[in-house]
């Protein structure tokens, strides 16, 4: 980092030099910026899965039972897909705002553009190369007849969109490393958008169906990637030269976060597959009242769904500023903040369940699902926020493999014989199971996250300014900061 007096020419001559030469988070109110990040996140994934909710509602609207019982089939095919974008932008967060936070302007830079290129290849693989094997993994989740053929005529669309999906949520990763929530959230609420105008021109006045919904769905998803690349590149100049020689260097880094993350993120859709699975014999009714409890989930917590690509940034810089003590307090903030979202979002489904099952036409045991999560399951979020925040931790302060183990524990252990054993009893008891489940996998989580932060407080017994930080970044060959590695993943 050169000084600004050898010249105009080492001066940061705009916002977005201004951002990346001074990270946002190293100072101020912890809870304020958990509060204003979660909040712009929880609105940016509130939209992605508010898309989710739209084409549900609309295709409630059509009368029947399989097309609404198809939404909860291709919902758990394309719930891993995404499960895999996020699990990206986990690994580009934690490595670009750590990067920022040591105050490497032009690493910065360099490692988005090769976070973008990374993000669009694998989303392509994975996305275009599903559509080879829809059927089969459709009838590994029980969908069978019409259900079938109409998850088939969704996918068949929707999963050649992934590409965008995936570029426009690395670039929300992007602008959430460096601060600015704004444009992060107004990625996905504009994808939310399209969807909502799209669906009814599509569904009901060109009579497309579900056809119509899988293509508003791509319409979005290209929205969302113009208009996240547009706030990257041109607002904030964030993007550098793509350098191929780099490149190799630079996916390592992000892909020894993003993999565990991915793993990690991939927990939640397996465990969804087995609840679906075990629901099916149960009939149309069943699979239609779990798609509308994982559609409505989402939605209702995105406030704690946010947390962790939220809270990543934040002990992300912190932790590379060396700034023990505020990472210890961020994940603190954290749970607190989650506990008041959860308590309030309760509120909100007990009161107006009764209008959410209107909404969506449910009626017999799909009503009594919804009831059932609204009325007492919902206040077991408390514990999967708990392991969101403990997820945030893990990933960012260099124990990613802990947040693997944690959420593939709650998605098999904690998962698959509890909804066996509800499935002996009644749909209703299946979902009983997993909350069941999500109880012990979250306050354990929890505990260890507070332990990794202790261990941090041992290595760092003397946390290092901000100030001091600078004075280190300039100190250290070539200009980069000493900073504690991320990839470090030694179990407690």
């Amino acid at each position: 980092m050169k000084s600004s007096a050898s010249g105009s020419a080492s001066t940061p001559t705009s916002t977005s030099d201004a951002n990346l030469t001074s990270p946002r988070f190293v100072t101020g109110s912890i809870m304020r910026h958990v509060a204003v990040m979660s909040s712009a996140g929880a609105v940016g994934l509130i939209a992605i899965f508010l898309v989710d909710l739209i084409n549900l509602f609309y295709l409630s609207r059509l009368d029947n039972r399989a097309i609404t019982a198809a939404v909860g089939f291709f919902s758990v095919i394309g719930f891993f897909q995404t499960s895999v974008c996020i699990g990206v932008t986990i690994g580009i967060a934690a490595v670009v705002g750590r990067t920022i936070g040591a105050g490497r302007r032009d690493d910065a830079k360099r490692i988005a553009t090769s976070s973008l290129v990374f993000a669009a290849v694998l989303a392509t693989l994975l996305g275009s190369g599903s559509s080879l094997v829809l059927g089969w993994l459709l009838g590994l989740l029980g969908a069978l007849g019409e259900t079938r053929g109409f998850a088939l005529d969704y996918l068949r669309i929707s999963v050649h969109a992934l590409p965008f999906l995936a570029v426009g949520m690395a670039c929300a990763a992007l602008l959430r490393a460096l601060g600015d929530a704004r444009r992060s959230m107004n990625i996905t609420l504009a994808g939310a958008a399209v969807v909502a105008i799209l669906d009814p021109i599509l569904i009901f006045w060109l009579h497309l169906d579900l056809q119509g919904a899988a293509i508003s769905i791509f319409v979005s998803r290209m929205m969302m990637a113009a208009i996240g690349l547009h706030g990257v590149a041109v607002h904030h100049g964030m993007l550098g030269r793509f350098d191929a020689r780099l490149f190799r260097s630079d996916a390592g880094a992000i892909g020894r976060i993003a993999a565990p993350s991915i793993l990690t993120n991939l927990a939640t859709p397996f465990g969804a597959a087995f609840v679906t699975h075990f629901m099916a014999p149960f009939g149309p009714m069943a699979v239609s009242g779990q798609a509308m409890v994982e559609r409505l989930s989402p939605v209702a917590f995105g406030l704690v769904f946010g947390l962790t690509g939220a809270v990543g940034p934040i002990l992300s810089q912190n932790y590379g500023a060396g700034r023990i003590d505020r990472v210890r307090e961020g994940v603190r903030a954290s749970l607190i903040f989650m506990l008041a979202a959860v308590l309030g979002a309760w509120a909100l489904l007990a009161l107006g369940q009764g209008l959410i099952i209107r909404m969506f036409s449910a009626t017999g045991l799909a009503a009594e699902m919804v009831a059932l999560f609204c009325t007492w399951l919902a206040p077991s979020f408390v514990f999967v926020g708990a392991l969101f925040v403990a997820n945030a931790a893990f990933n960012n302060l260099g124990y990613p493999l802990l947040s693997t183990a944690f959420s593939w524990g709650r998605a098999t252990m904690g998962t698959i014989p509890f909804a066996l054993w509800g499935s002996h009893y009644g749909a209703k008891s299946i979902l009983i199971g997993q909350a069941a489940g999500s109880i012990i996998f979250g306050t354990l989580a929890a505990l260890a996250a507070f332990a990794v932060t202790r261990r941090l407080d041992a290595r760092h017994a003397q946390p290092v300014a901000p100030d001091a930080n600078a004075d280190l970044i300039l100190a250290a060959p070539g200009g980069t900061a000493a900073s504690p590695t991320i990839e470090h993943s030694t179990p407690i």
